[in-house]
């Protein structure tokens, strides 16, 4: 491994060695300026010199130093200032040596439409900018189809209704449904469930989604007297269901302590052989685990359990956790041993965010500890699955790296591909895989400018060269591989000798049965077959397909944009910026196709007349 010469790090320690000892955040670059870490301490001297001392890291710790070429210090007034300021700066340079978390507007959550006469429970990953009184969120959750099984599960619990029909509009416009014929709908098509009665089922959801199951059995009885007493039986008789659903659903739960404990617990478990990490997340609600999220890092980010000194790692990994979540319960229990100032100033900021007093310790005894010790085996089990692929994309790579006799293993991989719609619309995609798996956060499209006939040659050297200009876009690719003949890869060699750059460039082609064939170089005769080696070729086979994918989707995006633009700007009176208002209005033409005149004059900027003349275009030949 590379190691930072003795000049250098010299240099540094001398720097570090003149910072205050007081808390702040430090900014690590390399040589190109480019941020690589960033961290904070409540003593910058003691925490930034450790790492230039003159002593052995961890790997992880050692790779990241050996790029260090000058570090920036931002002083702060205290500790939970300096924790604060650090997460978003990790935000804003996305470092390459700090853990990375999935971006927590792509998580999904449950959304319940609370202002409605009837609210419903329906699946998002954007936060709206309602208002409290409009709408509840829930969540994030660890993936679409948990989100979707828990809604299902609200649904036949308390017999939401389940269709796309919406109340009131819709209440005596449908006939019965097949969900009310089953006894799986309350039946508000009917007409028979007033708004108020559906209204307090839904605080029976809501005490559910909290983990508060004693509440909403409490809900229902009480409602169910209430029914009873006032000659309401069918209202009765629906929430006597409902608890006895409730009860089934508790029982097929996953419980693992006591019916009122609300804990989030999380767990670290890192590989002795330093190929990754994992830290895994239980959420506890009713006393049963309602969620489980594991986070899994390589060996190039830096997740060890307590830093250099006790600090960093899983505290910057529990700021970031709870930076995107919308609840925090108000005991964290961690399974790894944390230092009681950490654990002081973790607690500090999630009661902050929380709004309430939050708790951060390590449990040791008891039912804590018991959950503890789930998390880390939780965590380990996640930790040894990715260990065993990462062995098994390493190996293909091996066997990649011989046949096409690289220097090195080929650990970043970049993909291109041309794809046009005649002269317009001329799209170039880059897809990325790191390690041997798809990066979907790096994959890029470009818009190439044509006109005339598409020269896919050119179109290949724009792309490129645009791509290897942002250098910020670190770290650069080890191989480059063209959906493309030697025509492709002489183009691109030529311009990479013109960039000073080494980076090996080769071509996928395709048999006559569109399936792929070999990697080529320049020449027709460097032709080299992939076959016999199944996983190499499976692997080849994987980026080509998924780099035209990326490819085409993004050319019909911008083909549809172009024509949906079009299409309204022909109507009299409507120019580029009423007709971007009115798709950012409706979202789709088909939305657009469905409004009232009167729908349609509601949006900003467009007159009466004009609302006619746009419903009249969509409508022509229907009158």
């Amino acid at each position: 491994m590379k190691r930072i010469s003795s000049e250098r790090l010299d240099r540094l320690f001398r720097e570090a060695s003149e910072l205050p000892m007081c808390p702040g955040v430090y900014i690590m670059r390399s040589r190109g300026g480019q941020v690589i870490y960033v961290g904070k301490s409540r003593a910058l001297r003691s925490r930034v010199s450790q790492y230039f001392a003159n002593t052995e890291h961890a790997v992880k710790t050692e790779r990241m130093v050996s790029m260090v070429d000058r570090f920036d210090t931002i002083i702060c007034k205290t500790e939970i200032e300096a924790l604060t300021l650090e997460n978003a700066l990790i935000k804003q340079y996305e470092p390459r040596y700090n853990i990375k978390l999935k971006d927590a507007k792509s998580y999904p959550y449950i959304k319940i439409s609370i202002g409605d006469d009837y609210p419903r429970l329906t699946m998002t990953r954007k936060r709206g900018a309602e208002k409290s009184t409009e709408a509840l969120y829930f969540g994030p959750y660890s993936s679409a189809g948990a989100v979707r099984d828990i809604i299902s599960s609200m649904e036949r619990v308390f017999k939401l209704p389940a269709c796309k029909h919406e109340f009131p509009r819709d209440i005596g416009r449908v006939s019965t449904c097949v969900y009310d014929q089953m006894g799986r709908c309350c039946g508000v098509c009917r007409g028979d469930v007033p708004p108020d009665e559906y209204k307090e089922n839904m605080k029976a959801v809501i005490s559910v989604l909290r983990g508060d199951t004693a509440s909403a059995r409490a809900e229902l009885e009480a409602k169910m007297n209430e029914f009873s007493e006032s000659l309401n039986f069918e209202a009765a008789a629906r929430c006597r269901d409902s608890i006895a659903a409730l009860e089934r659903l508790k029982e097929r739960q996953h419980v693992v302590a006591s019916p009122e404990v609300e804990r989030d617990v999380i767990s670290y478990y890192a590989d002795p052989d330093g190929i990754c990490s994992c830290a895994t997340l239980l959420v506890i609600r009713g006393g049963a685990v309602a969620d489980k999220q594991s986070f899994e890092f390589g060996a190039a980010q830096l997740m060890d359990e307590n830093g250099i000194s006790g600090e960093g790692g899983m505290t910057e990994f529990i700021t970031m956790l709870y930076a995107g979540r919308e609840y925090v319960p108000r005991e964290v229990l961690v399974s790894f041993a944390i230092e009681d100032e950490e654990a002081a100033l973790l607690s500090e900021y999630l009661s902050k965010r929380a709004g309430y007093r939050v708790t951060v310790r390590t449990p040791e005894r008891g039912e804590g500890k018991k959950l503890a010790l789930l998390a880390y085996d939780n965590a380990r089990a996640a930790a040894e699955q990715y260990k065993s692929r990462a062995k098994s994309d390493t190996a293909v790579l091996v066997k990649l790296a011989g046949l096409l006799s690289l220097e090195v293993v080929p650990e970043i991989i970049e993909c291109y591909d041309i794809s046009n719609l005649g002269g317009e619309h001329i799209t170039a995609g880059m897809i990325t895989a790191e390690s041997g798996r798809l990066k979907k956060s790096a994959y890029r499209l470009f818009s190439v400018k044509g006109s005339g006939a598409p020269d896919d040659y050119a179109a290949m050297r724009e792309a490129v060269s645009r791509r290897l200009s942002h250098t910020e876009w670190e770290p650069m690719p080890d191989l480059i591989l063209l959906d493309g003949g030697a025509g492709h890869v002489s183009v691109i060699r030529e311009l990479l000798r013109e960039m000073s750059s080494p980076i090996p460039v080769f071509g996928m082609v395709k048999d006559d049965h569109h399936k792929t064939r070999a990697l080529i170089g320049e020449h027709e005769n460097e032709e080299i077959g992939i076959a016999r080696e199944q996983a190499v070729f499976q692997f080849v086979y994987k980026l080509q397909e998924e780099v035209h994918r990326f490819t085409i989707s993004g050319m019909r995006r911008a083909k549809s944009k172009t024509l949906k633009k079009s299409s309204l700007t022909s109507i009299r009176g409507i120019g580029d910026a009423k007709a971007k208002k009115l798709m950012s209005h409706f979202g789709t033409l088909a939305a657009l196709a469905d409004a009232t005149a009167d729908d349609i004059a509601e949006v900003d900027g467009i007159s009466a007349d004009n609302a006619k003349d746009i419903y009249a275009f969509l409508h022509e030949g229907e009158m």
